[in-house]
């Protein structure tokens, strides 16, 4: 089954991001129901006759399409092997539909013990089933390059070029057939059963702030307050809580490194990051240098605006809690759930009537989970199911400005999932770093709208502050979580770290890229333990800045009135995997491999402290 790319927005630009900086719900919605989204374009129900005989029939297709091409595919013409790779993404669908609406499911309400065991069920069927496919991919990457070329020549077979080009990246690091097959077998009792103990544990815990018992995240939603004593008693409480798991969180973290680091060794890779960077379609190098960039700006990006921020707020030291803070005279207002379809709907309109046309499809249709919910994922994520059916969105709607910004950022997501789906449900798929640039285009869109309809110069501020803070936890805390894994993940190669241990390094690293404005309390130390990418996707957090600072320098492009440019982000959008960054950045004249580019992302956040500075 192909990966599912639930897309979280986990961190900043991500789950965590909307758990840190939104505050509770609002009353402004206690008289209308937010909407929840109806999965019944996937299935009706758990118990619907469609998913049984969908599984069935998946079975029966996996197990006739084994004995028709095992051993065989080297024999194939091209117009042969492009029937079995059509085939073969018929039957990957089938099972795609029904793993993301067991995963839907879940991330809607982890805490129904029901719910949790139909997504096992699921997982174990799709495991299973999937077991008689694996043939394929390694056969495929066994084909002779000489022998593949003169077939490619088939007119038939050039369509599925882009994905025999992505399938075959792997062959330096493909493993014995059998081996292949006990690794995927014990999936579900290995890495998958980890993630789902984390998942049920975050989903348990609750947090007592002033004498209210509340969700991990709405715990963190109080550290966006604008009372200073509320955030110091919710950021000590949530502290307090994972101290008191910190055992177990340390142990799933050492174990899902190890498990990391077994595999990395089987298949070659050399080093913890390269199996990310590979299923990216980034080099190493282009990373690597992103990274540098990024670090080596914390002084003139975090220091200096978190400096400002303390000056602001009249403190000589901000706390952790105050880091999502609202600043002082900010625009505490509620905003209706209507009134954020609104803003946003009108961006997208105002960029392109055929990308907003998309947008006003999810926006009125039970295609988008809004509510903070007891046992929901926390944040938001944009799901793209299946071609055949339609994306999914989830947020936890608390009606603040960056809940605004995340809907602009997840309906990025959506409009990319939408055009790119007519690739097919393979070629659809598009790698992570290049995933997060309709989103945060999305995002910028929306806030540059809002700017330029802004005319007081101190609400005009605060919109640009509030920007400022969401680029940095976008762009250099998402370098510091990486920084962070890297770290763990090359420590746990000798040994088991400590919990204490973990937690140093996530002081040193966040004391590096946050600066001097910064006291860090002991309590924070265990602020590392609830951040889900660390444990669903290791890694994967980079994208965020990728994205972010590629989206710096694409709307550079656009504000600079390039011709044609609406035509080439949507031709970019619909192309899907189908093309790599090189080739999909070329038209606007754009190349994430020279390292200037990244300066001129990062010097627009600059630009913007320059003016807050001069304000």
């Amino acid at each position: 089954m192909k990966q599912s790319s639930l897309s979280p927005r986990i961190l900043h630009a991500g789950v965590c991001a909307a758990q840190e900086t939104s505050s509770t719900a609002p009353a402004a919605h206690a008289g209308k129901a937010l909407p929840r989204w109806d999965l019944s374009a996937l299935y009706a129900g758990m118990d619907d006759p469609a998913l049984g005989a969908d599984l069935a029939e998946a079975t029966r297709q996996a197990q006739a399409f084994a004995s028709q091409y095992q051993g065989k595919l080297a024999a194939l013409s091209g117009p042969e092997l492009a029937q079995a790779l059509a085939q073969f993404e018929g039957i990957e669908e089938k099972l795609g539909r029904a793993g993301s609406y067991a995963s839907l499911l879940f991330a809607a309400d982890s805490s129904d013990a029901a719910v949790s065991r139909f997504s096992q069920s699921i997982n174990e069927q799709l495991t299973t089933i999937s077991a008689d496919l694996l043939f394929f991919s390694l056969e495929l990457n066994r084909l002779d390059d000489d022998s593949l070329e003169d077939r490619l020549k088939s007119p038939d077979l050039q369509r599925w070029q882009p994905y025999l080009r992505d399938v075959r990246m792997y062959r330096p690091h493909q493993l014995a057939d059998e081996v292949e097959k006990v690794l995927l077998e014990k999936s579900v009792t290995g890495a998958q059963a980890w993630c789902r103990l984390f998942d049920e544990t975050i989903a348990s815990l609750r947090v007592t702030v002033d004498g209210q018992e509340m969700t991990v995240g709405e715990a963190l939603n109080r550290l966006s307050d604008s009372d200073r004593g509320v955030r110091e008693r919710a950021g000590q409480a949530v502290g307090g809580v994972f101290a008191d798991k910190l055992r177990l969180f340390s142990l799933i973290t050492n174990t899902l490194a190890k498990d990391k680091s077994i595999a990395d060794g089987l298949r070659h890779y050399p080093r913890p990051t390269s199996a990310r960077n590979l299923s990216n379609m980034v080099e190493d190098e282009v990373v690597d240098a992103l990274v540098s960039a990024v670090k080596a700006d914390y002084p003139r990006l975090s220091h200096r605006y978190y400096s400002l921020k303390a000056k602001w707020m009249g403190l000589e030291k901000l706390e952790h809690w105050d880091r999502n803070a609202p600043l002082p005279g900010g625009d505490d207002r509620e905003i209706p759930w209507e009134e954020a379809k609104a803003i946003v709907q009108k961006a997208y309109d105002g960029f392109d009537p055929r990308v907003g046309k998309v947008i006003e499809t999810f926006l009125t249709n039970p295609w988008i989970d809004v509510p903070p919910a007891p046992g929901k994922s926390p944040g938001a994520f944009a799901h793209p199911t299946v071609p055949s059916a339609h994306p999914y969105i989830l947020l936890n709607y608390h009606g603040r400005i960056r809940d605004v910004m995340t809907l602009a950022h997840e309906l990025g997501h959506g409009v990319h999932q939408v055009l790119a789906a007519r690739q097919g449900y393979f070629m659809s798929d598009t790698p992570l770093t290049l995933a997060e640039t309709a989103s945060v285009f999305g995002e910028m869109l929306t806030f540059q709208s809002l700017l330029d309809a802004e005319k007081d110069p101190a609400r005009r501020r605060l919109l640009l502050a509030g920007k400022v803070e969401d680029m940095l936890n976008t762009v250099v805390r998402q370098v510091a979580f990486y920084d962070f894994e890297t770290r763990v993940h090359d420590e746990r190669r000798t040994g088991e770290l400590l919990p204490e241990r973990i937690g140093e390094i996530w002081r040193d690293v966040q004391t590096e890229s946050l600066g001097p404005a910064f006291n860090f309390t002991p309590d924070y130390d265990v602020f590392w333990a609830y951040i889900p990418h660390f444990i669903h996707s290791p890694f994967y957090v980079y994208a965020y800045a990728f994205g972010d600072c590629l989206v710096n320098a694409l709307y550079r492009v656009f504000s600079e009135g390039a011709p044609g440019f609406q035509d080439k982000y949507v031709a970019m959008l619909e192309a899907g995997g189908t093309l790599r960054h090189k080739e999909l950045l070329a038209p606007f004249g754009l190349d994430a491999s020279d390292p200037a580019f990244w300066r001129k992302g990062l010097d627009v956040i600059s630009g913007f402290i320059d003016e807050l500075e001069q304000g």
